[in-house]
């Protein structure tokens, strides 16, 4: 045998059988999920099929509402019409009756906020921002500062009663026994309303082994007594809501923790990577991968932070950036060695006198190949990163559900989408591919 004929061999055995799976990676990061819809709509737009959807905390949410739609066709439709939902729950503090707060923000947390030079001007008329002026670039910046502040400010005194609701809200002393003992408080939010708001959504009878559904949900949250991971597979497992809500009980949003089983308690999965790759590669280590990764925190920026807002903003974003390179670095080292097992493999097969060997050990051998081919075979063909522009960064921006920021964030997500996939042609792995779901 040549040296060709001995890698076509090698090839065509690691090839043998092989699928390749669509895979949508979903990061968290509160209302920036509305970026991740976009994103999904984007791939109904160029017909791209997901065969696993991987999320935690929000990304986890986009997932289960894909994953376990109630609509059979167009499933990226209902998930708008969830942050839709949202957005219209969100408290306008900049309207009567609660003008108050607006003043209260205006006058107190502002300037408390940001240096004098930002409050020089004010924009009564937002049309006069749209030209070059220096006074109305200074007007610009004040209006969109004191927005982001307002919506700030609404989430955390109001919350959204379609997903979270302040523990002092006025029907909370009847069901609460540590209502009027703060000390004894773990949390400051109840996620909850979350539960009702996806019935609407989501049919759980999908999210089950044999469901009816080809795509696959993995979600990920941590222990929170033992710090280990948890990883919720539809494939392995019925995902129910409090798996959901597992996933999304981000404790330094002040959410509470979720009891998923008697005696384990979950936190968001953010805590341990907000990128859950890896999960996915142990949920399906056989079939080859193609990968969209949604990011919502962007890895690079161009300037450095100039004020402290600026400085915490930036941290977030490298807390939760993607850091599933090592891991991707991992998968093609494994592709390498496997390629070198067949290779010495079919050298075995090929070249060996098998009468002069110990046919138990050979069998051995066969046994060995077989199991690390079908616990690391998977290789990944492609990965597509789809990011989340800051052009206006500010620290609470995870925490906006104004509707005008979820529509824009959900625009922006569907444009970057079609931007990343342009001139791309995806249709050549189709043929490979078995379970699908179809927008």
């Amino acid at each position: 045998m040549s040296l060709s004929d001995l890698s076509s061999c090698a090839s065509s055995a690691y090839e043998e059988d092989k699928l390749l799976e669509n895979v949508l990676i979903l990061q968290g990061g509160g209302s920036l999920g509305s970026f991740g819809c976009g994103v999904i709509k984007g791939l109904a737009n160029n017909n791209v099929n997901l065969d696993i959807i991987a999320g935690t905390s929000i990304g986890g949410i986009n997932g289960a509402v894909i994953a376990g739609s109630k609509y059979k066709e167009h499933p990226e439709r209902l998930l708008e019409e969830f942050w839709i939902e949202l957005s219209e729950s969100y408290v306008d503090i900049g309207k009567s009756p609660y003008t108050i707060h607006s003043q209260f923000i205006e006058h107190v947390l502002f300037p408390f906020t940001y240096s004098p030079s930002q409050l020089s001007y004010k924009s009564s008329d937002i049309s006069s921002i749209k030209n070059e002026s220096p006074l109305a670039k200074t007007n610009e910046t004040y209006y969109q500062k004191m927005k982001d502040l307002q919506s700030y400010y609404s989430s955390a005194v109001f919350g959204n009663n379609k997903m979270f609701k302040p523990r002092w809200v006025y029907e909370t002393p009847f069901s609460d026994p540590n209502y009027f003992n703060p000390t004894k408080w773990t949390y400051l939010y109840d996620h909850s309303p979350l539960v009702k708001t996806l019935e609407k959504y989501i049919d759980y009878d999908k999210l089950r082994p044999g469901g009816d559904t080809s795509t696959r949900l993995i979600l990920t949250a941590v222990n929170v007594l033992t710090a280990e991971p948890l990883t919720f597979d539809s494939f392995k497992q019925q995902i129910t809501s409090k798996h959901i809500l597992a996933t999304s009980s981000y404790p330094l949003y002040n959410f509470k923790w979720t009891e998923v089983e008697p005696g384990i308690y979950a936190w968001d999965g953010s805590l341990l990577s907000n990128t859950p790759l890896r999960e996915v590669l142990d949920a399906s280590p056989i079939n080859n991968k193609r990968i969209f990764l949604v990011e919502n925190y962007p890895k690079k920026i161009d300037t450095l932070p100039r004020n402290l807002p600026e400085v915490y903003h930036r941290t977030n974003d490298i807390m939760f950036s993607d850091k599933t390179e090592h891991n991707i670095k991992m998968s093609k080292v494994f592709t390498n060695y496997l390629h070198y097992i067949d290779e010495l493999y079919c050298i075995v097969e090929q070249f060996t006198d098998k009468t002069k060997l110990d046919k138990q050990r050979l069998k051995k051998i066969r046994s060995k190949y077989k199991k690390i081919k079908k616990e690391h075979g998977s290789e990944i063909k492609d990965i597509f990163y789809i990011t989340r522009d800051e052009n206006n960064p500010y620290i609470f921006e995870n925490a906006d559900f104004s509707p005008i920021s979820i529509k824009s964030s959900i625009e922006e997500g569907e444009k970057k989408t079609n931007q990343v996939l342009i001139n791309k042609d995806l249709d050549d792995h189709d043929n490979y591919s078995n379970t699908r779901i179809h927008f």
